[in-house]
């Protein structure tokens, strides 16, 4: 028997843009979640953005979504950080959807002798701050990503993420990260915890098996894969692992809202 969904949780891209365009059934996926006043999220690993940065941006595809609806990996970071240490300092690899995010919770952003080095996206990486997360991560500054994600989309192609340059600074120092973005379930569960929603009641919707789908099932939740995003078919064979059920799109979700 199918529980009931009462709180809902959606990737961003893949799910309800790609490459900048709405994804067919996205803004009535939206609109049927606010008229029918489901708790929901908007879950992105991509924490170059703040939710205000990226209500704008879904707003010019046509999804009205408000700007407390959406929950970056920079946001999930920062509230990390803050349950670990609640008056420390950083050194940030990242642009403003990171910065902000740890300016507003309170901490304090600075290269000398930090607590932790936070490594985020950012559209141009710095060989000379890269440099500078090595030196003080040798130093003893804890090192801490936003998310594991390899790669990033572009028009062009492939650009690379986090994951990557995570990877580069992980070979220098000898110290392995730690990461809070999908699939870390704790992404999941400060969701959760900000919806006030129960995982027995809430469904996640993903493109990605490796990210989205794992997030939901290890968080406990009824998971749904689309197909508008990286993920085919053929590809779910692939994973030791299923969700719940596999939909062409969000418009195919509407209904059970």
């Amino acid at each position: 028997m199918t529980r009931e969904i009462r709180a809902w949780l959606s990737d961003m891209d893949g799910v309800l843009v790609h490459e900048g365009i709405a994804v067919p059934g996205a803004a009535e996926f939206v609109r049927a979640l606010r008229d029918a006043e489901r708790p929901f999220l908007v879950l992105t690993n991509n924490s170059i953005f703040t939710p205000r940065d990226l209500r704008a941006r879904l707003a010019t595809s046509g999804i009205d979504l408000p700007e407390d609806a959406i929950w970056t990996s920079a946001l999930a970071t920062a509230r990390f950080l803050v349950d670990q240490m609640p008056t420390g300092s950083a050194y940030v690899i990242g642009e403003a959807g990171l910065t902000t995010a740890l300016y507003e919770s309170g901490y304090t952003l600075t290269a000398a002798e930090p607590d932790f080095v936070v490594l985020g996206e950012t559209r141009t990486y710095s060989f000379e701050a890269i440099t500078k997360a090595i030196r003080l991560i040798q130093g003893g500054a804890r090192f801490i990503c936003t998310n594991p994600d390899v790669t990033g989309p572009s028009i062009e192609g492939d650009l690379p993420a986090t994951g990557a340059v995570a990877a580069m600074i992980q070979a220098a120092t000898r110290r392995q990260p730690y990461f809070v973005g999908k699939p870390n379930p704790i992404m999941m569960r400060t969701a959760l915890n900000r919806l006030g929603a129960h995982s027995e009641t809430t469904a996640m919707v993903g493109d990605r098996m490796d990210t989205d789908v794992v997030a939901g099932i290890e968080a406990g939740l009824r998971t749904y894969l689309v197909l508008t995003g990286s993920t085919r078919r053929e590809d779910v064979e692939r994973f030791p692992f299923r969700p719940s059920e596999i939909v062409g799109s969000v418009a195919d979700l509407v209904d059970l809202v």
